[in-house]
């Protein structure tokens, strides 16, 4: 009898937490009423953006560079090679605003084995106001991206950061990264730092330059082989922390395969294993799959009905991710609860996935989260 009560014990912690952080992302998450207007004596920002390769909508994400509602800001675009396809838009856009400061440049400098941070070294070298963003070529930016970042900007604040949100998805699997990134990731991301521990998300980074330059430069982040866990352990060496921007911003989809969500899925898990093992570790129990089991155990223990224990334990857990979807206008259709279902499937082996292979390849780079895995260009 012990043992149904601990299992009951059990799933009601569990939907309580569950409940608990989508609470928590309803009240974070929701889109500004209206624009943020610039802030009086507004500070100039350099907004760093590496780019490789044509991604969905790139002519959109980084048209949208240009397009801010903000009085003092420069870009600069970075990419490795010369013949890289996504060369010509920029020049193009660059070409198309004159009167936006931003330049192109064509060249990386390897100090890890991380392809996105070697593509930032030069562009953050280049920078020329004390506030600079790093943001990803696949992030939609609104009119007023800097002003929202700098409003989450505290004393206390060494970066702010947005995670990205899913939006537009073409196909079913794009709906199954929906999944992922928003009512699940963006959720629990959300409530880690209202409960004291946020961390850096790679996607759209805002930096005050002496912060990064007191923890050894933008080359320290080479010391981890995900730059946002180098920044977040960068950060807090400083005694600071890191802020999200409320309401994340979009990242549009259009098609994505079941291949492509995967191997994004795995890349992260095991990026996360390896840089933070002890806040990766009870991450098995952030999805359904665990409370699911104990659930039927605990019917199957008392001669109750299995099915009805699942069903109702579904739906303690399912309905409130879909009214969080609904209420902070995230996408939603009747596919979703599926979407929901298959992702935490998957986690359970993603989970374990993570804790036994290092490798995986990132845009046609092999990399390695292995300690003795040497770092390109390092030393």
């Amino acid at each position: 009898m012990t043992s149904i009560y601990a299992a009951a014990f059990f799933c009601l912690v569990l939907i309580s937490l569950n409940i608990l952080s989508i609470g928590i992302a309803m009240a974070r998450a929701r889109p500004p009423r209206r624009p943020l207007p610039a802030p009086e004596a507004a500070p100039g920002v350099s907004i760093v953006r590496p780019v490789c390769g044509l991604d969905n909508f790139c002519d959109e994400t980084l048209g949208s560079s240009f397009s801010l509602d903000y009085p003092v800001y420069e870009l600069i675009f970075c990419v490795a090679r010369a013949n890289d396809p996504v060369v010509p838009l920029v020049r193009r856009l660059i070409a198309a605003n004159p009167a936006i400061p931003a330049k192109l440049i064509i060249g990386d400098e390897k100090v890890s084995q991380n392809p996105k941070l070697n593509n930032c070294v030069r562009g953050w070298d280049a920078a020329a106001h004390e506030w600079i963003i790093l943001a990803d070529a696949n992030v939609l930016m609104p009119k007023d991206y800097v002003q929202r970042m700098l409003a989450s900007f505290g004393p206390t604040t060494g970066l702010v950061c947005s995670m990205p949100l899913g939006s537009r998805p073409q196909n079913l699997w794009a709906e199954l990264e929906c999944a992922f990134l928003n009512s699940f990731e963006a959720r629990w991301q959300y409530a880690g730092e209202t409960l004291g521990g946020g961390f850096a998300q790679g996607k759209n980074m805002l930096w005050r330059r002496d912060v990064m330059e007191a923890g050894g430069g933008i080359r320290a982040l080479a010391a981890e082989i995900a730059e946002d866990a180098a920044s977040t352990k960068l950060v807090r060496r400083q005694g600071l922390i890191v802020n999200l921007v409320d309401s994340p911003f979009e990242q549009p989809l259009g098609f994505r395969g079941l291949r492509d969500v995967w191997m994004r899925q795995v890349r992260w898990a095991r990026m996360r294993r390896k840089t933070f093992p002890l806040f990766y570790a009870p991450e098995i129990f952030a999805g359904s799959a665990l409370l699911l089991l104990v659930a039927a155990y605990a019917a199957y223990a008392v001669g109750g009905s299995i099915a009805a224990a699942l069903i109702a334990v579904s739906l303690a857990w399912y309905v409130p991710e879909a009214l969080l979807a609904r209420s902070v206008g995230w996408h939603f259709s009747w596919r979703m609860p599926f979407m929901f279902i298959l992702r935490d499937l998957m986690l359970p082996v993603i989970y374990v996935d993570a804790w036994f292979v290092d490798n995986f390849v990132w845009r046609g780079n092999e990399m390695s989260v292995r300690e003795e895995e040497p770092s390109v260009g390092k030393g």
